[in-house]
């Protein structure tokens, strides 16, 4: 499946099938916040939540890709990632994109 932020692919006729989009809500447990907490004071990268954020789109894409499979498409052009805090220590991981078919 062919996933790309571009709005058209260049050579390609496409007939467009829709929104698809994928999401999920993620969360790391309470010892590895306690130890980002005392990388906020110190500084330096988080890992434990660069993971989190990284496992999220993993997910999020790949749901996206088998909503557009559903549709019998080819390809997701125009696509897109958002983020959002849901609660302490969880944060929502959204991908979105327009599912098309070659023609």
């Amino acid at each position: 499946m062919i996933v790309t932020t571009c709005d058209v692919l260049p050579g390609q006729n496409v007939q467009v099938l829709g929104l698809v989009r994928g999401n999920v809500v993620t969360s790391k447990h309470v010892g590895r916040d306690i130890m980002a907490g005392f990388k906020n004071i110190v500084g330096g990268e988080i890992k434990s939540y660069t993971d989190m954020m990284n496992e999220g789109r993993n997910i999020a894409e790949q749901r996206m890709i088998a909503e557009a499979q559903a549709l019998g498409a080819d390809a997701i052009i125009c696509a897109r990632y958002a983020s959002a805090s849901v609660m302490e220590g969880t944060q929502e991981m959204l991908a979105y994109g327009t599912a098309v078919r070659f023609v």
